[in-house]
């Protein structure tokens, strides 16, 4: 971001940051990536925001079946909202790091996301 104008890096911001919304980011992310279009930052957010989404439904489908299951409801309804709300801080937070113009990079899941993604 830092060898563009200024109103084309406030530009990529807020559509780096409507990519990292939760759940609702996912839909334009995935566009980003079908289509193939944008500079290397917008798909390397579009990936990692993709994984984010698709690993918080996974895991909220799982937790959601075995809590119905009627064995340790309860805990797996908590480990639930702990899931979720981990989702949507994480979200946040990267949110704030594009804002500030850091990276938007998380150990671990950046490198799940480019080794799952990397062919688009």
């Amino acid at each position: 971001m830092d060898n563009l104008p200024a109103k084309d890096t406030d530009i990529l911001k807020i559509q780096l940051i409507f990519y990292l919304i939760p759940i609702i980011g996912f839909f334009p992310a995935l566009w980003t990536l079908y289509n193939g279009q944008g500079n290397r930052e917008k798909v390397t957010v579009s990936r990692l925001s993709i994984t984010l989404a698709l690993i918080w439904i996974l895991g909220y489908l799982l937790l959601t079946t075995g809590a119905a299951v009627d064995f340790l409801t309860l805990r797996l309804l908590i480990l639930n909202s702990f899931l979720t709300s981990g989702y949507f801080l994480v979200s946040v937070w990267l949110i704030f790091r594009v804002i500030r113009g850091k990276s938007s990079r998380l150990p671990g899941f950046s490198n799940l996301a480019d080794g799952v993604w990397c062919k688009y």
